[in-house]
């Protein structure tokens, strides 16, 4: 009798292909005080995740403006904020939900000289890969979505 050869074993590639994702959720009052919350929050579970510095500090910021525009133009009392990290560790997605009743398409402004807001969304514009707004499947409102490059 003679017995199966086993399967080789799996290559590296095939490892990170099936690797689970890695997810990260908290609420936050609907606040300004909450950017800082969030931040501290995404910087330390990026840093858990091995996270390259840059990429880091680009979701930092990112997190930040996301977080200040919600909390400011919604009517809702929290906000839910997410970090998603695929499988192979190159995508990383952030999420902002709220409450509010606000429409899901968000019109970038354009911020006059002297005015000290309305640079937000211009930020998210031109660190993330992709980004966009949407009804929300996690709450009542909208959610403000971002996705960036996360390594190499």
């Amino acid at each position: 009798m003679t017995l199966p050869t086993p399967p080789a074993p799996p290559t590296a590639a095939a490892l990170a292909a099936t690797a689970p994702r890695r997810e990260y959720w908290f609420n936050l009052p609907a606040l300004r005080i909450s950017a800082r919350t969030a931040r501290d929050a995404v910087r330390d579970r990026l840093l858990a995740w091995h996270v390259p510095k840059d990429t880091s500090c680009d979701a930092v910021l990112l997190v930040s403006e996301m977080t200040t525009n919600a909390v400011l133009h919604t009517d809702s009392i929290r906000v839910l904020c997410g970090i998603t990290l695929t499988g192979n560790r190159r995508r990383l997605r952030i999420e902002l939900h709220d409450e509010g009743r606000a429409p899901a398409s968000l019109p970038v402004r354009v911020a006059g000289a002297d005015e000290e807001n309305g640079r937000g969304l211009l930020l998210v514009q031109q660190l993330a890969d992709r980004w966009g707004s949407a009804r929300s499947t996690r709450a009542t409102g909208t959610v403000v979505w971002a996705e960036m490059t996360a390594g190499p």
